[in-house]
Formats: C-alpha cells, sequence, structure tokens
C-alpha cells in the first residue's frame, strides 16, 4: 500500500519549480495563481528566500509545488491508497484525496496564509525546531528562560517547535543546545 505525505510550511526553497518549469504539471501554476490572485510562478521560479519566508508565500508555494509532484505522479499511474498531510499539508492531502477541488483548496491555503501572516505582523514572534532532544528537556530549555517562548508543536519524537518572541527563542534554543540538542533550527 502506498499513501502520499505533503509537507507543511518550511520546506520551501529558492527556485523550488525550477525543476517543474518544464513539466506538463506546471500547467497548474496558472490556476492557482488566477484562484489565489497571486502571480504563483514568480514565488517558484525568482522568490528569494525572505520572501518565500513570508507565511503568505511559503504557504502557496508549498500547496502548489505538492499538487504539481502529485499530479506527475499520477500522470505515469502511481496511485495512492491515501493521503497525509502535516500542518499545511493537510490542505495538501485533502486535495489529492478529492475532498477540495484545486480552485477551493488554494483559496483556503490563500486566505490561511494571510490570515497567519497578518497575525505575525501584529505580534513579535518566530519560531524554532529543536532536533535530538527528549520533549520534556525542551521544555525544560522553554521553563528556564525568562521571557515569553513555548513547546508550539511535537512533531515527531526528537523534533519540538518552540515559539515566542525573537529573544526567548534564541534563549531558549541556545539553553536546549546545552541539554544535548544536536540542532535548532530558526
Amino acid at each position: 500500500m502506498i499513501v502520499f505525505m505533503y509537507p507543511g510550511q518550511g520546506s520551501q526553497k529558492p527556485g523550488m519549480g525550477e525543476p517543474w518549469s518544464d513539466h506538463p504539471s506546471w500547467e497548474l501554476v496558472a490556476e492557482a495563481s488566477e484562484a489565489s490572485g497571486r502571480d504563483v510562478a514568480h514565488l517558484l521560479l525568482h522568490a528569494d528566500a525572505d520572501e518565500l519566508r513570508e507565511t503568505r508565500n511559503a504557504q502557496l508555494a508549498t500547496f502548489t509545488v505538492s499538487m504539481m509532484v502529485l499530479d506527475a505522479v499520477e500522470r505515469v499511474g502511481m496511485d495512492a491508497a491515501g493521503h497525509a498531510g502535516h500542518s499545511l499539508g493537510e490542505y495538501s492531502a485533502l486535495a489529492a484525496s478529492g475532498a477540495l477541488d484545486l480552485a477551493d483548496a488554494v483559496a483556503l491555503v490563500t486566505e490561511r496564509g494571510e490570515a497567519m501572516q497578518a497575525a505575525a505582523d501584529d505580534t513579535e514572534g518566530t519560531m524554532a525546531a529543536v532536533l535530538g532532544l527528549d520533549d520534556d528537556q525542551v521544555m525544560v530549555a522553554c521553563d528556564r528562560v525568562a521571557d515569553d517562548v513555548w513547546v508550539a508543536n511535537f512533531n515527531a519524537p526528537g523534533q519540538v517547535v518552540v515559539a515566542g518572541t525573537p529573544a526567548a527563542v534564541e534563549a531558549a534554543g541556545a539553553i536546549a543546545k546545552d541539554l544535548g540538542a544536536k540542532r535548532v533550527m530558526p
């Protein structure tokens, strides 16, 4: 049995659409642009890391590439028994399973990204993934910081996301490293 998994925000990178620009699946970019009212081709081909770090851009770009990859594998006859996604990837899974059509999924992802961007613009904050440290030790790192920082996501064993003010997240990350974290990714 094959199950397709779709990523959340954070997997985006500059030029992520380049490998697909000459593929028949690229036609989905025009559909995504129309449904979102945004230039998705620009995001996938020309946006730099700072532009893609903005939630409104990261989510739309990541979702669109997920749909292109799905389209490409379906064109060669590969079918999945199921679809699952992490965070933003849940929208990809809903579209892939047929629960949402592409236009509706793009509209939802666009609205979600805009709402999350507005919240981020209103409140200074950031997130970081702590890798290779037990969940309880990450909580200890957060507790040792006098400022606003907390565990936001328990993604997987050994991968915990912390969130808060930039200074507090940085401080918790440093403490997490002292406690044995292998890596802290902003």
